[in-house]
């Protein structure tokens, strides 16, 4: 399983390749009318900005709203294209996020989880929250007990959780996906992230469900850098394994060619989980990212993703508190970022742990750069490659490329 990275990273052409080649391949519902105005030439964020226009000067959020009904035709648009699309034995699912506020959590989540169900999505991911009552407000899909519905959790105790709620609507999940400290992008930990290992809360999960006499396939994610680090797993007695980090630097994932290439130069000294995310979630990212240090005024009239019911927002409240320098400018606003704006601009790069050994997995060519793999290349590594070895691609024609 290819795992949900947004925004747009995950993209339909790496969901397709990944279900093309009998695996799961996942889209993420990050920012969906932004990432569909980009795909399909919509304008869903021009129209929502030119309604809000008046609070683009203030920093009072609180009249910045979506309509439900134009989230559900963006959701239903990019849903049904990449649907539309589809080859092989595999499936796509959508990563789903309960913590994209957007200002009305509980109208906005029904309405891209519905519009996700009614485009034909395999399966949906619930992700970055409890999803308390994320499968209440589908109950009455007509998809709602066909689709495969799955959760995201780091412990076992976020998992009993969510076990009844969905006891309450008598919809158990189809999958968990028990993601770790080591994982790319937001993390389901505190500050004491460290002290955590995957290894740990899968047999921690395995060992529940088999004592509750559950049936539900788990699937381990965050750190999973080899075929042999997969198998290991399914040792364990996982169902299959999510992976994320070794996708970024092919030619299918959305990423810029410039952060691609971040990627691959970067050490583990580059990588670090910040308080920098407006959700209250850890973060790891690289220290290059552009976003760091950022002063970019809130951007909530086009987006507001991250906005609370009350129109408020971590990153607002840290723009307001950073003052200006002698000539009146913003300074660099520390805390936090706008996860919006840098999101829609690739800005944050977001990544796993292992990020650093990415140069290991291809060439280094005469120019300096890494050449990038093909989803095919990575999916087909991990599934035949044994004892940690990792195969490099073919050279590029026309030009010998160096190792290393």
């Amino acid at each position: 399983m290819v795992g949900g990275m947004g925004v747009n990273i995950s993209t339909a052409e790496l969901a397709l390749e990944a279900s093309r080649l009998g695996g799961i391949g996942h889209i993420s519902d990050a920012m969906n009318p932004f990432v569909s105005d980009k795909k399909f030439h919509t304008k869903f964020t021009k129209t929502k900005s030119a309604i809000h226009r008046s609070s683009r000067d203030s920093l009072d959020k609180t009249t910045v709203k979506f309509d439900p009904e134009e989230l559900r035709k963006s959701q239903l648009r990019v849903v049904r294209s990449v649907m539309d699309q589809k080859t092989g034995d595999g499936a796509i699912f959508i990563n789903v996020m309960e913590k994209l506020n957007m200002a009305a959590p509980g109208e906005t989540l029904r309405a891209r989880l519905a519009a996700a169900l009614e485009g034909g999505i395999d399966g949906v991911t619930l992700s970055a929250g409890l999803h308390n009552s994320s499968l209440k407000l589908i109950e009455d899909q007509p998809r709602f007990r066909d689709v495969k519905i799955g959760i995201i959790v780091s412990s076992v105790r976020a998992l009993k959780i969510f076990l009844r709620t969905a006891g309450r609507v008598r919809r158990l999940p189809d999958y968990v996906i028990v993601e770790g400290p080591l994982a790319g992008g937001h993390l389901g930990f505190g500050d004491d992230w460290r002290e955590y290992d995957l290894r740990d809360i899968v047999i921690e999960v395995l060992d529940f469900l088999k004592k509750e006499e559950l049936n539900i396939p788990v699937l381990p994610a965050g750190g999973i850098f080899t075929g042999t680090d997969a198998v290991e797993y399914l040792q364990l007695g996982a169902a299959a394994v999510q992976l994320a980090t070794r996708f970024t630097v092919t030619e299918e994932c959305g990423l810029p060619d410039k952060a691609k290439q971040s990627f691959y130069r970067s050490e583990e000294k580059d990588v670090f989980v910040s308080s920098l995310s407006p959700t209250g979630y850890p973060l790891r990212l690289l220290r290059s990212s552009p976003c760091i240090g950022s002063n970019i005024k809130p951007q909530c009239e086009p987006f507001g993703y991250i906005l609370n019911r009350d129109g408020t927002c971590a990153y607002i409240d840290a723009y307001e508190a950073t003052g200006v320098d002698a000539k009146g400018k913003k300074l660099p606003v520390k805390d936090k970022v706008c996860l919006c704006y840098h999101f829609s601009k690739y800005n944050a790069y977001t990544c796993g742990h292992y990020v650093y050994r990415l140069k290991d997995t291809s060439r280094k060519l005469p120019n300096g750069e890494y050449q990038l793999l093909t989803a095919e290349h990575v999916f087909k590594d991990y599934q035949f490659n044994t004892e940690h070895k990792i195969g490099l691609p073919a050279e590029p024609a026309g030009q010998p490329a160096k190792v290393g």
